[in-house]
């Protein structure tokens, strides 16, 4: 068999076929060998077993691979094309986004099918996505970092209850999908890390209006104080949160909220070429951080709260988006880090039943391997594995040998 035909005669209602794969239920970790996969109209129509040839479709032979739905990382910065924040703030908008087209094209590389903006784009990028003009995964964005004055970098200030309403009435009517609010300091920030950003009335008149529009508020948190104000408070996610305690823990679990860690940065941060250009003060602060990230970790998966993949890397740090998985892998199995990174973003993004999973009625964004990840996630993380991406039925990476 050709690993791609076109022959017409006999045709199926398929436009793509991954003919004699052995398909990944993330769910149970169960694999169903032997199987095609039937996309048509950039959805997922059927998974049938490969007893005969199909014709009239593109076939791709996949057989002995694993079959996986697209990966979704749950924080990224599509738009942080510099990790120079001084460059983000000069350049021009328009050569912003003409670096954000080869960001979105490298990540689609990856296998990232959907991806979660924590800052920085908007309705235009996910637009130009949606209509094809930049190749890249889908996008779910949330338009500017909100923090209070004197607080994290790169965000627009936002005082009161009342400019936190008009602020955020804004953005939902632009289309956003949520929001980011800076409730504490950061390691790239002015701000201590210890300090509190926003009071509680903010954060509840917050997490009021993204009520009213049916969407929701993320946090950027990293101490204990910090991510259990925020969850009191009815935010939904917690981005970072390195330094959970038991309480955090509890909270988690009580309010149903999800927990985005985003080790690779850290890692990416204190490699010794980008250490050691890092002021003092921000070296301090790193210092660390990945540890008691690992840990927190470690603690909340044991624990059952919903974990989703998160990486917030920018500029040449958007490389390593991948070694998200090996960090993580250090405390969590492979599963449990699939599923972060597939059922469990889209829960977080609102997009169970269309993403996430390989399943009739799914959009077709799939990734094959040629090992099986359950194994060794290097299946995923190495690119001489990664043999094949789908996006919205589109083969977008096809990789003989």
């Amino acid at each position: 068999m050709n690993h791609i035909s076109t022959e017409q005669q006999g045709a199926t209602d398929a436009d793509l076929v991954l003919y004699g794969g052995n398909i990944l239920d993330v769910r149970t970790g169960n694999l169903l060998e032997n199987h095609s996969v039937l996309v048509a109209d950039g959805t997922i129509q059927a998974i049938v077993p490969s007893t005969a040839e199909p014709r009239g479709a593109q076939v791709i032979d996949v057989s002995g691979m694993t079959v996986l739905p697209g990966l979704i990382d749950s924080h990224s910065h599509v738009m942080q094309v510099s990790g120079n924040f001084v460059d983000l703030q000069e350049w021009s908008p328009y050569y912003v986004g003409a670096r954000a087209a080869g960001v979105l094209g490298d990540m689609l590389q990856r296998g990232f099918t959907t991806v979660r903006d924590m800052g920085g784009a908007d309705a235009g990028i996910a637009r130009a996505v949606n209509e094809g003009l930049i190749v890249g995964p889908a996008i779910k964005f949330g338009g500017p970092i909100f923090a209070p004055t004197g607080g994290h970098a790169l965000t627009v200030v936002c005082d009161g209850e009342v400019e936190i309403r008009r602020a955020l009435r804004k953005e939902f009517r632009d289309g956003a999908d949520h929001i980011k609010l800076t409730v504490s300091g950061g390691v790239i920030s002015k701000m201590r890390m210890e300090a509190l950003g926003f009071s509680e009335a903010e954060l509840r008149v917050a997490v009021d209006e993204a009520n009213l529009a049916q969407r929701y508020i993320a946090a950027h948190a990293y101490t204990a104080e910090a991510v259990n104000r925020a969850l009191v408070c009815g935010i939904r996610s917690i981005e970072h949160g390195n330094f959970l305690d038991e309480r955090s823990i509890e909270l988690f679990l009580e309010h149903d909220a999800f927990y985005v860690p985003t080790l690779a940065t850290f890692a990416y941060l204190t490699r010794e070429e980008n250490w050691s250009s890092l002021p003092v003060e921000k070296q301090r602060k790193l210092s660390g951080v990945l540890e008691s990230g690992l840990d927190s970790l470690d603690r909340a998966h044991r624990a059952g709260v919903k974990i989703a993949y998160g990486t917030d890397l920018h500029g040449e740090g958007h490389s390593w988006q991948l070694a998200e998985f090996q960090l993580r892998a250090k405390v969590i199995d492979p599963l449990a880090l699939i599923q972060q990174a597939t059922i469990n973003g889209a829960e977080l993004l609102n997009l169970t039943g269309q993403v996430g999973e390989v399943a009739a009625g799914h959009h077709a964004d799939l990734l094959v391997v040629d090992a099986n990840p359950l194994m060794d996630i290097s299946a995923i993380t190495a690119d001489e594995h990664r043999r094949i991406v789908v996006a919205g039925g589109r083969v977008v990476r096809y990789r003989q040998h």
